[in-house]
């Protein structure tokens, strides 16, 4: 029963940045988690690193994060814009930020016949999906 209790908190973990996964975007999309952590000095909230590559060609849907989200191209170019912003192109190396307010209207490769990739890592609240899409 203690070892149970010993492992019981990490499988909840488990659980949690599982469902916390958004749905593939399209089949054209792969977004792995690389690491999820607790903030212990910003109670309830906690990081959350992404990486997110998309084939040529592919694109989110409008979505929020309702987080703040930190960008950097790892290769190829992305094209990314939130509500009330410019639309922006990125190239590896270049970052990019949203808040927790901004919805996120575009999310593309720039390239029809190169991938691209890139790694967001988040301050979100704990437990709380951190892929929202919006009609």
């Amino acid at each position: 029963m203690s070892r149970l209790r010993k492992i019981a908190p990490l499988l909840c973990l488990a659980c949690a940045a599982l469902a916390a996964q958004p749905a593939a975007a399209s089949p054209d999309i792969a977004v792995a988690t690389l690491m999820t952590k607790a903030l212990e000095n910003l109670p309830g909230k906690e990081a959350l690193m992404i990486t997110v590559d998309y084939a040529p060609g592919a694109s989110d849907p409008v979505h929020r994060h309702d987080a703040h989200a930190f960008v950097y191209v790892l290769e190829g170019s992305i094209v990314m814009g939130v509500k009330g912003g410019k639309e922006v192109t990125l190239t590896q190396g270049q970052t990019f930020y949203e808040a927790p307010s901004d919805v996120h209207l575009v999310g593309r490769n720039a390239s029809a016949t190169q991938p691209a990739k890139f790694v967001v890592w988040m301050v979100k609240d704990q437990g709380v999906a951190f892929f929202t899409p919006l009609p």
